[in-house]
C-alpha cells in the first residue's frame, strides 16, 4: 500500500481529501498544524477524523504564525461577520503563506516516510 501524507485541518475539505486518499488505497499519515489559529475546534475535529479513518499516524505540529501576523485568524483583529465579500480585496482572515508553509512541512515528512503523495 502506498503511503500518503494528508494535511488534515479538521475542516470539510481536508476530511474529504483524506477520505478520497483512503478510498484510493493509500496508507494515511495525517499532518495537522497548530499555527496559532483562534479555534482549537479544528484540531479536535482533525483528531476525530484521523481516528475514524484509521490513519497510520497523526502528527500534530505547532508553528507560531502569530509572530508573522497579517491575519484576523491569528490575532485579535475582529473577524467580519455578515458582510459581503469584496473580490477585489484580500480578506482579513487570509493567513499569509499558510498553505505554502504547510506543504513544505508535508513534503519534509513525506520524504522521511518514503511517501510520494500529498493530499491537501
Amino acid at each position: 500500500m502506498s503511503k500518503a501524507v494528508v494535511l488534515l485541518s479538521g475542516g470539510l475539505d481536508s476530511a474529504t481529501a483524506a477520505a478520497v486518499a483512503k478510498r484510493d488505497g493509500f496508507s494515511l499519515y495525517a499532518l495537522s498544524i497548530h499555527y496559532g489559529q483562534r479555534h482549537a475546534q479544528e484540531l479536535a475535529a482533525a483528531r476525530v477524523i484521523a481516528a475514524s479513518l484509521g490513519v497510520e499516524r497523526h502528527l500534530e505540529l505547532a508553528i507560531d504564525l502569530t509572530r508573522i501576523g497579517g491575519s484576523a485568524l491569528t490575532s485579535d483583529t475582529p473577524v467580519p461577520k455578515d458582510q459581503p465579500i469584496d473580490p477585489s480585496q484580500i480578506p482579513v482572515t487570509y493567513v499569509p503563506a499558510r498553505n505554502t508553509i504547510f506543504l513544505s512541512l508535508a513534503m519534509g515528512w513525506a520524504e522521511v516516510l518514503g511517501a510520494q503523495d500529498i493530499f491537501i
